[in-house]
C-alpha cells in the first residue's frame, strides 16, 4: 500500500477506517451524481442551471484524473472513473471528447484500455457522436505536437483495438 497524506510509510489503516472512508467516498459520488442528473436542460428565458463548484474545479484536471485512474489502484480506480463520467457529463462534449482522448492516449494494456470503453460505453447515452470527436481531439493533440511520437504510436495501436 503505498503511503498517502493520512498513513506513515509502513503502518496500515484499520480496516473500519478504509470502510467509513469508502462510505463517504460513495455518498459524495451520489450526491455529485444526483448534482450533475438532476440540472435541468435551461431554456432562453430560464436562469443557468446552478453550478457545481467541486467539478468546476477539476476542468483544467482531466488529464491528471486520467492518469491517476489508469494507475488501476485497488478500489481508488472504480470511483475516480465515476468522478471522470460525472465530470464529462457535467461539463458538455469537449470534456467528454478530451477525457476519452486521454484514457486512449495513455492506456497501456488491455485492463487500462477496457476503462476507455466503458467511459464510452456510459457517455454515449448523453452524447451522440462522442468517438468521433474523441478522435478529432486526438488528431488535434497530434497536429499541435502535444505528443511525443511513442504515445502516438500507442495512441494508434489502442484506437485500432477499440475500432
Amino acid at each position: 500500500m503505498p503511503a498517502s497524506v493520512i498513513t506513515p510509510p509502513g503502518s496500515t489503516l484499520h480496516d473500519g477506517v478504509r470502510e467509513a472512508c469508502d462510505r463517504v467516498v460513495h455518498l459524495l459520488l451520489l450526491h455529485l451524481q444526483k448534482l450533475v442528473y438532476d440540472r435541468p436542460n435551461p431554456n432562453l428565458n430560464d436562469s443557468p442551471p446552478r453550478p457545481v463548484p467541486f467539478l468546476d474545479a477539476l476542468k483544467s484536471h482531466v488529464r491528471e484524473l486520467c492518469v491517476e485512474v489508469l494507475r488501476l489502484e485497488r478500489k481508488r480506480f472504480l470511483w475516480q472513473h465515476q468522478l471522470l463520467t460525472l465530470l464529462a457529463v457535467y461539463s458538455a462534449p469537449p470534456c467528454a471528447a478530451e477525457a476519452l482522448f486521454y484514457l486512449l492516449a495513455l492506456a497501456r494494456g488491455p485492463e487500462e484500455l477496457a476503462l476507455a470503453a466503458q467511459l464510452d460505453a456510459v457517455l454515449s447515452s448523453s452524447f451522440a457522436d462522442l468517438l468521433p470527436s474523441a478522435v478529432k481531439t486526438c488528431l488535434c493533440q497530434i497536429h499541435a505536437g502535444r505528443l511525443p511520437l511513442p504515445q502516438i504510436v500507442q495512441l494508434f495501436r489502442n484506437l485500432a483495438s477499440v475500432l
